[in-house]
């Protein structure tokens, strides 16, 4: 269960993230308001995953979560380029997030 409780938080921070974009600077009080909830939500739930998990895992997958998310977001919703060799280095990232994942006894 602290595996999904994670990946949910991974997600909340991928939401804040992209958010950030939205709030205009937090000058929009819509956007602002999710994107302060959806950091809220991050962290509760990272904290309720270290109750089960080593912090040495989780937090780097949490990190790696919202990393690769936020730049795929980016490329779909904001038409960011990425190059080839940026695509590479969050393909590792990913490649660690898994590796991480299956070390953990």
């Amino acid at each position: 269960m602290a595996w999904v409780v994670l990946v949910v938080a991974g997600l909340c921070e991928v939401g804040w993230a992209i958010g950030l974009k939205y709030t205009d600077g937090f000058s929009r009080l819509g956007p602002s308001i999710l994107t302060v909830l959806s950091i809220v939500a991050s962290m509760v739930l990272l904290a309720v995953s270290l109750k089960t998990l080593p912090v040495s895992i989780a937090y780097p997958i949490w990190t790696g979560i919202g990393t690769v998310g936020a730049a795929t977001l980016g490329v779909i919703l904001f038409k960011e380029l990425l190059t080839a060799t940026q695509v590479v280095f969050l393909l590792m990232i990913v490649i660690g997030i898994v590796g991480l994942k299956f070390s953990v006894k």
